[in-house]
């Protein structure tokens, strides 16, 4: 015989162990070596009321006798806090048996809404919160033992009992299904169902039963489920007076009433009852899929095929693929509003914090337009109609993965339509090791022109070796990135709730938000969804290459590589050859690869080179302004006398937050963000950003810099002082361009301002003003009136970070400050937009009413 069960180190917590049952398991726990936590709020049997002394006493009790407890008073629907005694207390949470109760018997009619809610509340609810708060700590330790406890009424139910019958067996539901969800953590999870004397069933039961049926005959069985050595899961037990019984469902073999072809009656419900109901013949299901089984099974016997249609060799034949091509699914109808759009648009990483992005985030924005990726969206639900009724396909759903994406738009997308699409599958390839399903969803809108088109290639693991061909000249093909430096580069980290927002488009896969559901998919996270970094990736390059201008988008394909979790930061790095661009996206935290062999192809004669100083997604650098002078600064004379590349390796709290080249060797020269195009760089610079702002500037002197650790040269180090000339050229203003009225207006506001009133001075705020002409900005002016005396001038911020930033056209400005434009008409027409502190913009009143005679 095996020796003495022992709970040494082990901590088990016990809801309901101030009396009863719940107490000789306190009791019997606590002498085998256990750490035990002491569950009970002390009140009645029926839930009323509250006390301490129950657990306090069954502590002590343990305590006299040298074991180790601690009592907590907590509701069991504060199960976080029950947990959290355990966890203060011994460090750790082994075991958690859901023995908490209460009874409130009445027959079904008078029960009343509090009776059933509060039984549910202590049995169910209770029993789930004290788990659910048990379950990470269990899974991370690889170990847990559960115990939930129905009882007889709820198996085979009770007169009297409707509310704790409900709820005693929805315990076993949820015991059902932890067993599963547990299993690869080595956490079992049991149900029992005691008969024993306790305050709760003295109501139903006499004295003499009640006398037999003694608790201390339930805790062995309760502390052998619970001991590492026993690999029971799932099991279901009757235990009570010494006897113990395990319980399992059975089925009887049933019939097969409906028939292929044929419609199902009442009456053939009736003509075959006495089979339905014969358990002379039964079987013993264990699971969901056991379940199934015999479905499947007397499918088959009349004829119906369950699988895919086989050859000898088990491999699917030509006919499965010809009835699957010839299959043509019912066009579906999507429609969608400018609330759509913008939620999209969110979900691909679009934000207000950049006023780029208010044209898609604003549906009064006078420039709103919908992200051209959005295409893909309204034919998603749509492509799965290929599948759903296709005679050629029976396949496993688990075993689908979504391979690449092709996206082609032939005009751009509306804000707001009816869209028509129609799904089909147009070719099946036999990769061997799966199958892949290309198919191909048009888009047409409610006058009938074509819209949109996309390729779906989804792929089947496990369903290949058909003998069927392995390439199409149907598909969309991937194209790999050249094989040399990316023309730019950019950066996004995503949201760590980026899936649970970008999933309310419409793919609600489980797998992108559960943990569980990810879990049994491999993951140790939900997963960013695929045609999320798809769409970030196809805003990256519109912004970097056409300006954020979707009438120059054409087309994108992508191949999913590998996953990405939300929170993680993705590279979109681009490569542009003509119209098309190439581009590649990966995770910043791994280096993994997350989009290959990808491209946008954008219309005919859109998209040159970035221009300098140009960031295509996240918050700017006050150097990306200060290359983009560079880049005007340049003369032949400055390349002449240089003749070399220099690098420019730009951070930010210490880490890469950008790459520049100044070329001054390649023709008449150029500056541009990324690494050199053409040669190698012959003077590597590193230094930080707001560093180099000062150097440029004359704030900081080089060879200080230098000393200082805060400039790091390689290469020649002797050419820095070649760029002199360039610096000192940024000492000066802007290059004036063409003549604007809200220029003279903002240097009579600057020279009026140290005569303004008291209320403005106490304004202390900083207002960037970007004036636009022709919908393009043109000028960028700060009114500082939170340094000094305040002041105004030509650019961003010398100091700080703006509070509220305005964009406003040249003329439409010069109409707000002399009164001839109110400013709320303006912003609800969509001439004003603000980001940043709204109601800053209402103390700039003042000053604009007081100069407007002026002015």
């Amino acid at each position: 015989m095996a020796g003495e069960l022992r709970f040494d180190g082990r901590v088990v917590l016990i809801t309901g162990a101030g009396n009863g049952i719940g107490r000789d398991y306190a009791l019997a726990f606590a002498e085998r070596g256990a750490s035990v936590v002491v569950n009970d709020l002390g009140g009645s049997f029926t839930g009323e009321g509250a006390s301490s002394r129950p657990a306090d006493v069954v502590v002590e009790e343990i305590k006299a006798k040298g074991g180790k407890a601690v009592a907590n008073y907590d509701s069991v629907e504060d199960g976080a806090k029950v947990v959290q005694t355990a966890l203060d207390h011994f460090g750790r949470i082994d075991v958690v048996i859901n023995n908490a109760g209460i009874l409130r018997d009445k027959s079904f009619a008078r029960i009343s809404d509090t009776d059933w809610d509060l039984i549910h509340r202590v049995h169910l609810r209770g029993s789930f919160m004290v788990t659910r708060a048990a379950w990470e700590h269990m899974k991370k330790q690889k170990f847990g033992r559960i115990i939930m406890t129905t009882s007889s009424s709820g198996i085979y139910g009770n007169f009297g009992q409707a509310n704790y019958s409900a709820a005693k067996l929805g315990l076993l539901g949820l015991a059902n299904t932890l067993r599963w969800e547990g299993k690869k953590y080595n956490i079992a999870v049991n149900t029992i169902a005691p008969q024993a004397g306790s305050r709760m069933t003295a109501t139903v039961m006499p004295q003499e039963v009640l006398d037999m049926l003694n608790p201390s005959y339930i805790a062995p069985l309760v502390m052998y489920l619970c001991h590492e050595s026993c690999q029971e899961n799932g099991g279901l037990f009757e235990v009570g007076g010494g006897w113990i019984s395990k319980l399992r469902w059975q089925r009887t073999q049933g019939a097969m009433v409906g028939r292929p072809n044929k419609t199902m009656t009442p009456e053939d419900v009736r003509d075959h009852w006495t089979e339905v109901v014969d358990f002379s013949k039964t079987t013993l299901p264990k699971s969901g899929t056991d379940s199934m089984k015999e479905i499947m099974a007397n499918m088959q016997r009349v004829g119906i095929p369950t699988v895919r249609r086989t050859d000898t060799a088990g491999k699917t034949t030509t006919r499965d693929v010809e009835a699957a091509l010839k299959h043509t699914p019912e066009p579906s109808v999507f429609t969608y509003d400018h609330r759509d759009v913008i939620l999209y648009a969110l979900g691909a990483g679009m934000s207000t914090q950049d006023p780029d992005h208010l044209k898609f985030l604003f549906e009064l924005n006078e420039d709103f337009c919908t992200l051209p990726t959005y295409g893909v969206i309204s034919a998603f639900n749509s492509s799965g109609a290929a599948f759903r009724g296709n005679p050629g396909l029976n396949i496993d759903f688990t075993k689908v993965l979504h391979g690449e994406q092709y996206l082609e738009l032939y005009k751009p997308m509306p804000t707001k339509a009816t869209l028509k699409n129609q799904a089909k599958i147009v070719d099946i390839l036999d990769k061997g090791s799966g199958m892949l399903i290309l198919v191909d969803v048009t888009t047409r809108d409610e006058q009938g022109d074509l819209v949109a088109y996309n390729q779906f290639s989804t792929f089947v693991v496990g369903a290949g070796g058909f003998n069927g061909k392995r390439v199409s000249d149907k598909a969309k093909n991937t194209v790999p990135a050249p094989k040399r430096a990316p023309d730019a580069s950019v950066q996004q980290k995503t949201s760590i709730d980026q899936a649970a927002l970008y999933r309310l488009s419409g793919d609600y896969n489980p797998l992108h938000i559960d943990p569980t559901f990810a879990a049994m998919g491999g993951f140790k996270k939900p997963i960013l969804h695929g045609l999320c970094s798809f769409g970030i990736a196809a805003r990256h390059v519109l912004k970097t290459y056409a300006n954020n201008d979707v009438t120059k988008f054409k087309a994108i394909k992508v191949r999913f590589a590998k996953p990405v979790i939300p929170g993680q930061t993705l590279q979109t790095d681009m490569w542009k050859e003509g119209s098309r661009v190439h581009l590649q996206v990966k995770v910043v935290e791994t280096g993994d690869i997350a989009l290959n062999g990808a491209y946008v192809d954008l219309v005919e004669g859109a998209g040159s080179a970035p221009q300098a100083g140009q960031v295509s997604a996240g918050p700017g650098l006050p150097s990306d302004a200060v290359f983009g002078q560079m880049a005007q600064q340049l003369t032949p004379d400055l390349v002449k006398k240089v003749n070399a590349i220099f690098q420019w390796n730009i951070t930010k709290n210490k880490k890469q937050a950008a790459q520049w080249t100044v070329d001054l060797k390649t023709g008449s020269g150029s500056v541009y963000k990324g690494t050199p195009k053409q040669g190698k760089p012959d003077t590597t610079i590193t230094m930080s950003d707001e560093d180099f702002v000062a150097l440029v500037s004359g704030k900081l002197n080089g060879q200080t810099a230098f000393f200082q650790g805060k400039l790091k040269i390689t290469g020649n180090m002797m050419l820095m002082t070649k760029l002199e000339g360039l610096f000192k050229g940024q000492q000066v203003q802007q290059p004036a361009g063409p003549a604007l009225l809200s220029d003279p207006v903002f240097a009579e506001l600057g020279r009026r301002l140290p005569t303004a009133g008291a209320a403005i001075r106490k304004v202390k705020a900083i207002f960037l003003w970007n004036i636009t002409k022709d919908k393009k900005q043109a000028a960028q002016w700060t009114i500082d009136l939170k340094t000094g005396s305040g002041s105004v001038y030509k650019g961003t911020p010398k100091q700080g970070k703006p509070d509220t930033t305005i964009t406003i056209a040249d003329q439409d400005f010069v109409d707000l400050v002399t009164g001839k434009l109110n400013g709320q008409t303006a912003f609800f027409q969509g001439k004003l937009k603000i980001t940043g502190n709204l109601m800053l913009m209402t103390k700039l009143d003042g000053l604009f009413k007081e100069q407007a005679s002026k002015l």
